[in-house]
C-alpha cells in the first residue's frame, strides 16, 4: 500500500507539473483584458488599475494585463458583454457592479445573464458602503436629519449600484428624505456634480471615499451620515446605520439582503460562462497571491485603496446565497428598486 500511494502521488505532481507547464505555454505572450463597466477615474477603475500592474506576474507564462473601460447601463453592458460575447478562455475578465446579482433575482429587464454561471476569480474589497451629504446641506447627522425631513438630491450612477439601490431601500425602509437623480456614468461624473452643486449626496463605498474623494473628505466637504453595513466601521464609530431606524422585521430583512449582503459582492471579477475549470482555478490563485504581493499593498496603499480581499470560491458562496433569498423579501424589494 505505501509503494501505491506513493506512485499516486508522484503521478499527481507530474499531473499537476503538466498543467502548469501547458497553462504557462498558453498565456506566454498573450494579454488578459480586464473589462470594467463604469467610467475611468471612479473607485472600480482605481481598484482595476492597480491589480492590472500586478496580476500578470503571478499568472504562469506572465501575460500583460490591460484595463477596457466599456460604460453604459450602470455596468450592465459590460456584465451582458462578458457573459455573452468574450471567448471562455480564460483572457477576458469582467468587473462591474455586484448589484446585478439582485438584479436578476428581481427580474430586471436588460439583463442576459446568469449570475449562478459565471466563473468567479475574487474581490479585491468588500465595500462599507455609506449615505453621505454634502457640509452645504447642513445637515451634520441622521436624527436631526430624518427627523427635519430636510430633502437632499442624491446622484446615481443606475439600477446595480450602489448609489441607487442602497438609495431607494433606505428611502423605503426607513423614509429617507432623498431625490435620487440617476444616469451618471461613473462616480467620477457624479463627484463633478456634487462638486458643482448640482447634487448634495450619494451613497458610495467609504473605500472610495478615501481613495477617489480624499480631498472632499479631507476638507470635510462630504460627511457620512448613515451607514448601510450590518457592524459599523471602526473608523466611523459615530455614525449610525441604516438598520437603526428599521420598524418592521420585513424592513430588517430588505436591509439586510439588500445592503449588508450587496457589500461582500459590491466589486466582482468574473470570467465568461464555460472558462475551463483549471484556468479558473488559476486566475483565482493569482488573484489572491497579488493581493498578498507587498508590491500591490503598497501601490494600493499609495493609491489609497482599502484592502479586504474576497476568495473566489467566497465570492461565489456569497452570490448563489442572493439567488436564494425569501420570496417575501424579494418582492418587498422588487417593488423597491423597480
Amino acid at each position: 500500500m505505501p509503494g501505491k500511494r506513493l506512485v499516486l502521488c508522484l503521478l499527481a505532481c507530474l499531473w499537476s507539473t503538466g498543467q502548469a507547464s501547458a497553462q504557462e505555454q498558453f498565456y506566454k505572450g498573450k494579454t488578459i483584458r480586464i473589462i470594467v463597466g463604469l467610467s475611468a477615474g471612479g473607485g472600480y477603475d482605481v481598484y482595476t488599475r492597480a491589480v492590472a500592474r500586478h496580476y500578470g506576474k503571478h499568472i504562469p507564462g506572465n501575460p500583460a494585463v490591460v484595463v477596457e473601460n466599456m460604460v453604459g447601463a450602470g455596468s450592465l453592458i459590460a456584465a451582458n458583454h462578458v457573459y455573452k460575447v468574450a471567448k471562455p478562455d480564460g483572457l477576458t475578465v469582467g468587473h462591474f457592479l455586484g448589484g446585478l446579482f439582485l438584479q436578476q433575482v428581481l427580474g430586471r429587464p436588460g439583463i442576459e445573464f446568469d449570475g449562478k454561471k459565471f466563473g468567479y476569480i475574487g474581490a479585491p474589497a468588500q465595500d462599507s458602503q455609506m449615505l453621505a451629504v454634502s457640509k452645504r446641506s447642513g445637515i451634520t447627522n441622521a436624527d436631526k436629519w430624518l427627523a427635519s425631513r430636510t430633502m437632499v438630491k442624491f446622484g446615481g450612477v443606475g439600477a446595480g449600484s450602489a448609489t441607487d439601490d442602497l438609495t431607494k431601500i433606505a428611502i423605503a425602509t426607513i423614509n429617507a428624505p432623498i431625490q435620487l437623480v440617476s444616469g451618471y456614468k461613473g462616480t467620477a461624473e457624479v463627484r463633478l456634480a456634487f462638486n458643482s452643486g448640482e447634487i448634495d449626496g450619494l451613497t458610495s463605498a467609504w473605500e472610495s471615499f478615501k481613495s477617489t474623494w480624499r480631498k472632499e473628505v479631507d476638507a470635510g466637504e462630504v460627511l457620512m451620515i448613515l451607514q448601510a453595513i450590518a457592524k459599523p466601521h471602526p473608523e466611523l464609530s459615530s455614525v449610525r446605520r441604516v438598520i437603526d431606524y428599521a420598524k418592521t422585521e420585513l424592513d430588517r430583512k430588505v436591509i439586510h439582503l439588500g445592503m449588508h449582503n450587496y457589500n461582500p459582492v459590491a466589486r466582482p471579477y468574473v470570467l465568461p460562462p464555460d472558462t475551463p475549470k483549471d484556468r479558473v482555478a488559476l486566475l483565482r490563485k493569482a488573484f489572491m497571491d497579488t493581493m498578498k504581493d507587498p508590491e500591490f499593498i503598497a501601490d494600493a496603499t499609495k493609491s489609497k485603496l482599502d484592502l479586504s480581499p474576497l476568495s473566489g470560491e467566497d465570492l461565489e458562496k456569497t452570490v448563489l446565497e442572493i439567488y436564494g433569498a425569501e420570496p417575501d423579501v424579494v418582492a418587498k424589494l422588487k417593488d423597491i428598486l423597480k
